[in-house]
């Protein structure tokens, strides 16, 4: 018998081009991240060098970038490959560029983490030259290794000579087409952009200065919250002016974030406008001073829309693009404290700086909302501050349970449009609950002040206020709102006469979207009776509230109304006050309400025609 052989390990074959554009396509937002990814090698291999010099003296090591439209140099001063490590990480796709067996104690050290980063350098040239020399031995021979777009490579050992010094120089020679990316002027302003941050000393020359001369610095002051002010008003203007530079608009107030469990540190810049209820904006994010993202959403809560942060952090890790934040348990951490940050400044301005209390609420009450629905501290502290929607215009709950003991509350923004003017003139003292988290809200307000009252809003309780005709004048008009509630049965809605301000309201609809809505069901029920929709509708059927139309005995049309002794014209006149009321309600209109408008105005024109003619 002849046995099987066995299976034969094979090796992937990479296409190194299609990988390219994969990279340029799904990993890396723009071609631009090739000088990114050179300068964090760079600044990775700096790390690695102080770790094997301690004793160097601040500022030894940096980073020279060199781009005069033909090349595109970063030069460092950092620890420097042999030829193994050449062949071990250079050569090989996928494996990190610092050595296996320290990639461990040595992870929160380096910037990079992925080693897939040199690879970003062929989507703007065909041919990435690096020519390095370690300092790990003193005499170590400089190794020049050229990789080429088609996946090939070479590999040779040089003189000492051909690098004095140990470090590595990354030449790039960029493709036509990528001019736009590695002309001097866009390399400049990429290196301020990502680099404007970073710890190590950053210059760039592009070659106009002549040979020997000494670059431009790109990061000459460091961060400014690391720097020292002679006063905490000047630190705090310099602050401001830093976020405006960033950001482009001036701060209300910026907020200091200091976190030293993880090495944060930065400024979060209060916006000075209202911004629309969940719209996130990103955040200005460094992982040890160089720039990941601006638009890292992720570095605060949903509610702190109203702020935007620049920070540098150690500790937060970065994704394999290097250009968003990982979730883990670190960045849920530095999310809650920054929060935690935020909440203070809040607090600070509410108990010492009402003013800029005053103007931060103004633009961004929305977000206080929606924070204090979730967070007792701020709603025992800005609950009174608030502003709402209420009969008495736009004001605080605080002056408005002053007013009202009893503060009565919409469910909908509808509701409060349909008797804010009569709950107004009855004396009652109603808040719009029909915002986001507006109802939720003034129904706590008895927890900060025990004294107030809060309850919905309902008809029975507007009606209540709603002085009642004597018995004469209801015996009189009896005969017309027979008529009226006859006409108006199609839309389950009874008619009542009643006395109320202001006068010029002839009539009020009572009504509310539940209501309205288990009507429907209740008809829908009703003409589906006898199916299995029917027998579903039927279980859900509860008594169908009615809607109430409310005549006013002192508004003069009215009674001039209720004295109509002609049926058809009592009806018609009944239907046209349903539907005024049902327009001043701001609801939308049903169909069947929209054609009784119509008619009821035609019928209306037409009986004045005959009597005119």
């Amino acid at each position: 018998m002849t046995l099987p052989h066995p299976a034969a390990d094979r090796t992937f074959q990479v296409d190194l081009r299609g990988l390219v554009d994969l990279l340029s396509h799904h990993l890396y937002s723009s071609p631009r991240v090739y000088l990114r990814e050179l300068m964090q090698n760079a600044v990775d291999a700096l790390t690695a060098r102080h770790t094997l010099e301690p004793d160097a003296p601040t500022g030894a090591f940096g980073v020279r970038l060199y781009a005069d439209g033909t090349v595109v140099r970063v030069e460092d001063d950092g620890v420097g490959l042999t030829e193994a490590d050449v062949h071990s990480f250079l050569a090989t796709i996928g494996r990190s560029s610092k050595r296996a067996d320290r990639i461990a104690e040595q992870r929160g050290d380096f910037i990079g983490q992925f080693g897939i980063g040199l690879l970003s350098c062929f989507l703007v040239a065909d041919e990435i030259h690096v020519l390095s020399r370690s300092a790990r031995t003193p005499d170590a021979p400089a190794v020049e290794w050229r990789g080429r777009g088609d996946g090939s490579y070479s590999v040779r050992t040089l003189p000492a000579s051909a690098r004095p010094r140990p470090g590595t120089t990354v030449t790039l020679t960029p493709r036509a087409d990528a001019g736009e990316w590695t002309r001097p002027a866009q390399v400049h302003a990429l290196a301020r952009h990502f680099g404007s941050l970073l710890r190590h000393p950053l210059t760039f020359d592009d070659g106009t200065a002549g040979p020997g001369a000494p670059g431009t610095s790109v990061n000459p002051e460091p961060a400014p919250w690391a720097r020292t002010y002679p006063t905490p008003g000047a630190r705090s203007r310099a602050l401001a002016a830093y976020g405006e530079e960033v950001f482009g608009f001036t701060p209300l107030d910026t907020v200091e974030l200091d976190l030293p469990a993880v090495g944060l540190k930065g400024i979060a810049c209060v916006l000075p406008e209202t911004v629309p209820a969940g719209r996130r904006h990103g955040h200005r994010v460094h992982v040890k001073g160089m720039l990941l993202s601006e638009q890292a959403e992720e570095i605060l809560p949903d509610w702190a829309f109203f702020v935007r942060c620049v920070v540098d952090a150690e500790s937060l890790r970065p994704t394999a693009s290097r250009e968003a934040l990982y979730e883990d348990d670190t960045l849920a951490a530095v999310r809650d404290a920054l929060a935690e940050k935020l909440r203070a400044w809040i607090a600070r301005a509410a108990a010492s700086d009402p003013d800029l209390l005053h103007r931060f609420l103004q633009a961004h009450h929305l977000a206080v909302k929606s924070l204090a629905v979730h967070d007792d501290e701020i709603l025992r502290m800005l609950l009174p501050w608030l502003p709402f929607e209420t009969t008495d215009g736009h004001t605080t709950l605080d002056e408005f349970a002053r007013t009202h003991r009893t503060v009565l509350v919409t469910s909908s923004v509808e509701e409060f449009r349909q008797v804010a003017a009569i709950a107004s003139a009855a004396g009652l003292g109603v808040v719009n609950g029909g915002y986001t988290y507006d109802r939720e809200l003034v129904h706590r307000l008895p927890e900060i002040r025990p004294e107030a009252t809060v309850a919905d809003l309902d008809p029975a309780t507007l009606t209540a206020h709603l002085d009642p005709v004597d018995r004469e004048t209801e015996l009189a008009a009896a005969a017309y709102l027979a008529q009226a509630r006859d006409a108006l049965a199609v839309f389950d809605c009874d008619v009542a006469l009643r006395t109320f301000q202001p006068a010029s309201a002839p009539a009020l609809l009572v009504d509310s979207r539940e209501a309205r809505h288990e009507r429907t069901r209740s008809q829908l029920a009703r003409e589906q009776e006898g199916g299995l929709w029917g027998d579903i509708l039927g279980a859900l059927r509860q008594e169908a509230p009615r809607a109430q139309l409310i005549l006013n005995q002192l508004n003069p049309l009215v009674r001039t109304a209720v004295a109509i002794d002609e049926p058809e014209l009592a009806r018609t006149s009944a239907e046209a006050l349903y539907g005024q009321a049902a327009m001043l309600s701001r609801r939308p209109l049903r169909p069947a309400e929209s054609s009784l408008i119509n008619r009821s105005f035609l019928d209306l024109l037409a009986h004045a025609l005959r009597k005119d003619s």
